[in-house]
């Protein structure tokens, strides 16, 4: 049989000082075939002159320069919609793919039932100048890993801790198109899918590093440790709708751990609207608790 087409779609956003590395990571590869979509969300830094030089010297890649910025979930979502590969990667272009990261992974997902929707793995953070500061799941000396990563039905995990390397995802399509793509009013997208996918899908963790993880000023990790988050209404937005998920009594007190967490979140950084947000849903899965105590 022939292997899998993996679409990968690169979004970029005044990414012009690490998009070339993030490019040639893409050509560097050992995977075949690869569907390549290139995403401009309106860059003012020159990304739209590289990305045109790629796409030229690149035929079969697809270039989508958009004339404004439309937020990173819908960006995606113009390119997944049109794309046809099998397994899907949500490819930011400060990041960088080792050379054996598609091959690996997809060989992983060949060996799993057809009920897992995503594969991810270990990475390694890097500084903006490319040098290397840690691994994402560190080793404690104990032959464990911090944060620990889970695997199978994961949906509980994900709703208490963030253990997951965004950047290492590898989804499968047909996952994906359940959920409808990314929700386009959300600011930011692996929560969202986590939860979502996680429901009726399994995960399963790789015990390899695929992936370095740019660690700068401008990167979405990095915004949420500012005085204002800027995406903590969507992380409250999620977790809304992951009140009515929850199945079992053991996946509300999950979600009540992980809005305990966003709630003093808020409070630290004085977003008072939010904290009356997760206040009033951590009620909601407290009544959510007792309600499937009751059914049990």
């Amino acid at each position: 049989m022939a292997p899998p087409v993996v679409t990968i779609i690169a979004l970029c956003h005044n990414h012009a000082r690490f998009l070339r590395e993030a490019l040639d990571s893409v050509l560097a590869q050992d995977y075949a075939p690869l569907e390549v979509w290139l995403v401009d969300n309106a860059s003012t830094d020159g990304s739209p002159a590289i990305l045109r030089e790629y796409a030229e010297a690149n035929p079969s890649w697809h270039l989508l320069l958009l004339p404004e910025n439309i937020g990173n979930c819908r960006a995606f979502n113009q390119a997944f919609l049109q794309s046809t590969g099998e397994f899907v990667v949500d490819f930011a272009t400060d990041d960088v793919l080792l050379p054996q990261r598609l091959s690996q992974q997809v060989a992983l997902f060949q060996r799993l039932p057809p009920d897992y929707g995503m594969v991810y793995s270990n990475c390694a953070h890097i500084t903006e100048a490319g040098q290397l500061l840690g691994l994402h799941h560190r080793p404690d000396g104990r032959g464990r890993l911090n944060p620990r990563p889970a695997s199978g039905w994961v949906f509980e995990d994900v709703l208490s801790r963030y253990f997951i390397s965004t950047p290492t995802m590898l989804m499968r399509r047909a996952a994906l198109l359940a959920l409808g793509g990314y929700d386009e009013a959300l600011s930011y997208e692996d929560f969202d899918f986590w939860v979502r996918a996680s429901r009726d899908w399994r995960f399963q963790y790789q015990d390899v590093v695929t992936t370095r993880k740019r660690k700068h000023p401008r990167s979405m990790s990095a915004q949420v440790t500012q005085q204002h988050d800027p995406y903590l209404d969507s992380t409250l937005a999620v977790c809304r709708k992951a009140v009515a998920l929850c199945r079992t009594p053991a996946e509300a007190r999950a979600l009540a751990r992980r809005l305990r967490h966003e709630l003093a979140h808020a409070l630290r950084r004085r977003q008072w609207a939010a904290a009356r947000q997760a206040s009033q849903l951590l009620v909601d899965v407290v009544g959510r608790v007792v309600g499937l105590r009751g059914q049990a």
